[in-house]
């Protein structure tokens, strides 16, 4: 495996969805490729400094990473875009599938791109991940951290943003999938997790899920309280080794 020490980093605009120009935040190793490439989804916080060090890291170890800023049509600065789209119940899963879709093309379009392209998403972003992996059909790879509803068992908590239960589109997804995930979490929760594990297993699906005892909801983020050293560590060098794997 090759480490790449340098990088270069900027923010970039692509065309998400129904054309809006939004911007994303891009990293990509030293050199000329060809690279595989990640689409990094944000979680419900917003476009913040975590998920660009979460972008880096990929950088780092080899991969194009693009994390488009999912509340960039609101106003203000990210946190306010982030609290303001918070307020309103967040995005429609259209609209994400949108953009995603834009950060995509905007990775795929690169010279230095070898065609392959993954999906990674933390907490909503990883609800989205697995939306986005089963909508669109050319994504190579995708790594689930905690998504959380991607099984709604009240059809009451299904809305015009997000109208379909995620686990309905499970029988879409034709990539592999990993999934890590806390057994002190509470969304998704253990029997949540088992429940999606039980599905894609139903479906045939080519998937690897790993739960992690003592590590509770979003236990890879360094600046939380509920950080776990050791827990996050492996989490990475699985997510890691995946990508290498399926994205070169």
């Amino acid at each position: 495996m090759s480490y790449y020490r340098g990088m270069t980093t900027q923010v970039v605009s692509i065309t998400g969805h129904k054309g809006d120009k939004g911007e994303a935040y891009f990293a990509k190793p030293e050199g000329d490729g060809p690279f595989g490439a990640v689409v990094l989804i944000h979680h419900m916080p917003g476009w913040d400094d975590w998920i660009m060090e979460a972008a880096r890291k990929l950088a780092h170890q080899g991969l194009m990473c693009i994390a488009p800023n999912l509340y960039f049509r609101e106003p203000g600065s990210p946190d306010d875009q982030a609290a303001k789209a918070r307020a309103d119940g967040g995005v429609s899963d259209d609209q994400v599938v949108g953009d995603v879709e834009g950060a995509l093309a905007y990775v795929r379009a690169r010279k230095d791109s070898n065609g392959k392209v993954g999906v990674m998403g933390f907490c909503s972003g990883g609800r989205h991940a697995f939306i986005c992996a089963a909508r669109i059909p050319t994504m190579n790879a995708i790594v689930d951290c905690w998504g959380g509803s991607v099984i709604v068992e009240d059809p009451a908590q299904l809305t015009p943003k997000r109208p379909v239960n995620p686990i309905d589109y499970a029988k879409d997804i034709q990539c592999p999938i990993l999934g890590i995930f806390g057994n002190d979490d509470k969304n998704p929760d253990p029997a949540q997790v088992d429940k999606t594990e039980a599905v894609l297993k139903s479906l045939g699906k080519t998937y690897s899920f790993h739960r992690y005892d003592g590590a509770g909801h979003g236990f890879f983020g360094s600046e939380r309280p509920a950080y776990r050293v050791e827990q996050a560590l492996d989490g990475w060098k699985k997510t890691y080794a995946f990508f290498h794997q399926h994205l070169g």
